[in-house]
């Protein structure tokens, strides 16, 4: 095995964990932190998280959520924001494939 595929079960960030155990072995506050990347002052990227979702209630409130609503959250800047964006319009266009490919019967 490659040196840097190898991890111990002592994850410092939560994409470890996915790396390891895969996606659905991480929970959905792990997921933004892995989007979000890095903390800031006092904050890991997992506590924003936390925020986050304490914020909207839920994956759906967020994904329709004004970009600028985001910024209130302190640690979130336009790159943070951006990558949570693209992740929620990479979903959206999967389900518009899915429901072009298998239809609505």
């Amino acid at each position: 095995m490659s040196k840097h595929l190898q991890y111990d079960s002592n994850w410092s960030h939560p994409g470890g964990k996915l790396r390891e155990l895969g996606p659905k072995a991480v929970s959905t506050k792990e997921l933004l932190a892995i989007l979000i990347s890095t903390g800031h002052k006092g904050k890991s990227a997992e506590d924003i998280a936390g925020e986050i979702l304490d914020k909207f209630e839920s994956l759906e409130k967020l994904s329709n959520a004004p970009l600028a609503e985001l910024l209130e959250i302190k640690g979130l800047g336009d790159v943070k924001i951006i990558r949570i964006a693209a992740a929620f319009e990479i979903a959206r266009r999967i389900v518009i494939e899915k429901l072009e490919k298998y239809g609505s019967k």
